[in-house]
């Protein structure tokens, strides 16, 4: 089972994926569509409030955040990490469980990224927002390091953050019943 869907004037095909007995969700990835990721990052940028440094998680942000902040013209990007690194120092930390992930994940921040943002306008930036459990730990974070968020962007909102209205998005992607139906 597909949806097809248009996004950034692409049309793409999503394959439905069970979450549960009840519920399937359209996988939409951005990772190896270069196509997609550019149009998406220029059609975000086209929306987007002013803004220091953009930050996202990783790991499917990742392409959208590079390419939002190369089609700028930023310096640099910020990354949550799944997991510290040995370069990583004076860490900062939130725990997140996302409707894509089957456990409680934490989302890692570098000491010296988190110096970068305090007092910056910060743009979080993700491919999908759901539940909103993945921005919420981003907002932990921004707010940790001492960042003002100035906006929240995703390429497509899923079920409850369609009604946020502190979210900016290109496009609404359903839920969807076991036989493929969009949820009412």
């Amino acid at each position: 089972m597909v949806y097809p869907m248009h996004v950034a004037g692409l049309k793409r095909e999503l394959p439905l994926c069970k979450v549960n007995d009840h519920l399937y969700i359209g996988a939409f990835v951005i990772f190896g569509d270069q196509e997609l990721t550019v149009a998406c990052a220029r059609d975000l940028l086209a929306k987007a409030p002013e803004y220091d440094y953009i930050i996202t998680a990783e790991a499917k942000g990742i392409p959208l955040a590079h390419e939002m902040a190369r089609q700028a013209g930023d310096a640099k990007y910020i990354l949550a990490r799944k997991a510290p690194k040995l370069y990583m120092t004076d860490l900062f930390s939130a725990t997140v469980r996302s409707i894509t992930t089957a456990r409680e994940q934490t989302l890692y921040l570098d000491g010296t990224d988190a110096a970068l943002m305090k007092g910056k306008r910060i743009l979080i930036v993700d491919d999908v927002i759901s539940t909103g459990e993945s921005l919420a730990a981003l907002e932990n974070l921004v707010k940790k390091a001492g960042g003002i968020i100035c906006g929240r962007m995703a390429i497509l909102a899923e079920g409850d953050a369609i009604q946020r209205n502190d979210l900016i998005y290109l496009e609404e992607l359903p839920l969807f019943n076991p036989d493929g139906t969009v949820m009412k």
